[in-house]
């Protein structure tokens, strides 16, 4: 089974889906196989679904060995200061995605 965030919501997959593309929202992949769970942060991109297989063609990809858990608390909590002190000047949706990026990467640690 394969799970991640689409614009629609949140998606299971499992083998025999139908056939179906997707656009992909910040948030925990996990992958679910018969040796185990794998999870990732997954932050952009599209899925094509497949009966057989699922295709994840992903600007970004992070696996947790990857994360930098100090790096991603402070993207995080600069992301939450831009948006406390919001001027004229400041990009609001960029500093969002910036937010739930650093989310997910600190979930994707757990």
């Amino acid at each position: 089974m394969v799970e991640f965030n689409t614009t629609e919501g949140e998606i299971g997959v499992l083998p025999g889906h139908i056939p179906l593309t997707v656009i992909i929202k910040p948030g925990i992949l996990d992958i679910t196989e018969s040796d185990g769970d794998k999870v990732a942060a997954l932050h952009a991109g599209f899925a094509e679904i497949l009966p057989d297989r699922v295709t994840i063609l992903a600007e970004i990809v992070e696996w947790p060995d990857e994360i930098d858990e100090s790096r991603a608390t402070a993207a995080k909590e600069r992301a939450e200061q831009r948006l406390h002190d919001r001027q004229s000047s400041t990009d609001v949706a960029r500093a969002e995605l910036a937010l739930q990026r650093a989310i997910v990467r600190i979930e994707a640690l757990k």
